[in-house]
C-alpha cells in the first residue's frame, strides 16, 4: 500500500556499456534500391545509432524527467512507476494518462506544462515498461491493468477522475471507465485513420462487412490489407513468441533502436525530435523492458476479457482525420468529436498544443 518517491539514476556503467555495444555493433548489408520497403534503411539507423552513442545527452533527458515528481508502488504484485504532478489549485481535475506501444511516460512531457495548472496529472508506466519492471508474471491484460489503475487512483485519494490514452492506453482507459465508472468522470482517447484500420483487422467478420464499391469502405479495406501484409510483422512475433524476440531486444541496442524507430517513422505525420525518440528507446534499453512490453502484447492478444462498455461521457481526438474514422469508431452520438488534419499515432509528441487544448475543452478547467 505504500507509495515511495522515485528518481531515475542510470549508473554510469550502464551508459558505458551502451556506448561500447553501439561502437562494436555488427551491421548487415542493405540490398540496393530497397529503401524502407524491407525495414529501417542501413544509413538511417547508422545515423541514429551514432547520435545515440556520441551526441545524445542521456543525463539531460534524465534530468528533464526527474524535474517531475515520480513514485513507485506495488499493486497486485506488480511494481508500478508513475509521474504525479499536482496542480496548485485544490479544485483541479485529476487526470490519469496512459501511454501505449512503443512508448513511455516520456511521450507526455510536452503536455505537463499546458495542463498542470488545471489538472492533477497521474502518468503511469504500463506494467512491464520502463520502471514498472520487472513484469511480475503472466496475465497483465488491459483489463487487469485497468483494475490496477483504479487502485492507484484510490491510493492517491482521487474519488473522481478523468482518463485519457491512445493505442494500448486507449483500450486500458476504456476498460477502466467501464470497471470504475462510479469514479471516472469522462473517457478521452486519441486515434488516427491508420490505427483505426489496423485495429479493425482484429474484428471478426470486419472484412466481409465492407462494400468494395463504396469508396470509403474500399479505402478501409486497402489499409487493413496493407497492415496484414506489410505492417503487422512486429505484432505477430510479439503476439506469438515474446520470449524469443525478448532476447534480442534486451541484448542488442541496435535491435531495440530499429524496433522503435521503424514505428516512429511509419506512424507519424509531423516530425518528432530524434532526442525525443532516443529518450523513449533509452528507457526501454536501460530497463530491459522490450521483453516485458512484448509479453504484455502477447497477453492482450490472447485475452478474452474486454470489460464492460463505458457509460461515461466520451471524447475523441482524431489526428490525420479522414472519412474512414467515423465509420470505424463506435462512438456514441453524443460523444465529443474533434478532428485534426495533421498528426497521427503519437499526438502528444507530434501536436501537444492541439491535444492539450482538446483535453482542456473536454474535461473543462474545473470539471
Amino acid at each position: 500500500m505504500s507509495i515511495e518517491p522515485f528518481r531515475i539514476a542510470i549508473p554510469d556503467a550502464d551508459l558505458d556499456d551502451l556506448h561500447r555495444r553501439l561502437a562494436d555493433a555488427r551491421w548487415p548489408a542493405q540490398l540496393p534500391g530497397t529503401g524502407w520497403a524491407r525495414g529501417v534503411p542501413l544509413e538511417h539507423l547508422r545515423g541514429l545509432a551514432e547520435h545515440w552513442r556520441s551526441g545524445f545527452d542521456w543525463r539531460a533527458q534524465e534530468a528533464r524527467l526527474n524535474a517531475f515528481p515520480q513514485f513507485t508502488t506495488e499493486i497486485d504484485g506488480q511494481r508500478i512507476h508513475f509521474l504525479h504532478v499536482r496542480s496548485t489549485r485544490t479544485d483541479a481535475t485529476p487526470l490519469l494518462i496512459t501511454h501505449g506501444y512503443p512508448s513511455s511516460v516520456a511521450e507526455f512531457l510536452g503536455l505537463i506544462g499546458p495542463l498542470a495548472e488545471d489538472f492533477h496529472l497521474v502518468i503511469p508506466s504500463l506494467p512491464g515498461y520502463a520502471f514498472s519492471t520487472p513484469l511480475s508474471g503472466t496475465g497483465w491484460t488491459m483489463a487487469r491493468t485497468a483494475r490496477a489503475w483504479a487502485e492507484l487512483m484510490r491510493r492517491l485519494g482521487y474519488p473522481r477522475y478523468g482518463v485519457h490514452g491512445g493505442d494500448v492506453g486507449a483500450g486500458i482507459s476504456a476498460s477502466l471507465a467501464g470497471i470504475d465508472g462510479e469514479h471516472v468522470t469522462g473517457l478521452h482517447v486519441v486515434t488516427d485513420p491508420w490505427t483505426a484500420a489496423a485495429t479493425a483487422t482484429f474484428i471478426p467478420g470486419m472484412a466481409e462487412r465492407l462494400d468494395p464499391n463504396d469508396p470509403v469502405d474500399k479505402l478501409i479495406g486497402d489499409r487493413m490489407d496493407a497492415f496484414r501484409t506489410d505492417g503487422s510483422g512486429y505484432l505477430s512475433i510479439m503476439n506469438s513468441r515474446p520470449q524469443t524476440i525478448g532476447y534480442g531486444l534486451v541484448d542488442s541496442p541496435l535491435l531495440q533502436l530499429a524496433w522503435i524507430a521503424e514505428k516512429f517513422e511509419e506512424w507519424t505525420d509531423l516530425p518528432i525530435d530524434r532526442d525525443q525518440l532516443l529518450t523513449t528507446v533509452s528507457l526501454y534499453w536501460f530497463t530491459g523492458s522490450g521483453a516485458g512490453a512484448a509479453h504484455t502484447l502477447y497477453e492482450q492478444a490472447h485475452s478474452s476479457e474486454w470489460g464492460t462498455p463505458p457509460a461515461v461521457p466520451q471524447g475523441f481526438s482524431v489526428f490525420g482525420a479522414d472519412e474512414t474514422v467515423r465509420r470505424l469508431i463506435p462512438a456514441p452520438a453524443e460523444a465529443n468529436w474533434v478532428e485534426h488534419e495533421r498528426g497521427r499515432h503519437f499526438p502528444a509528441m507530434e501536436a501537444p498544443a492541439e491535444l492539450a487544448a482538446d483535453l482542456r475543452a473536454f474535461f473543462g478547467p474545473r470539471a
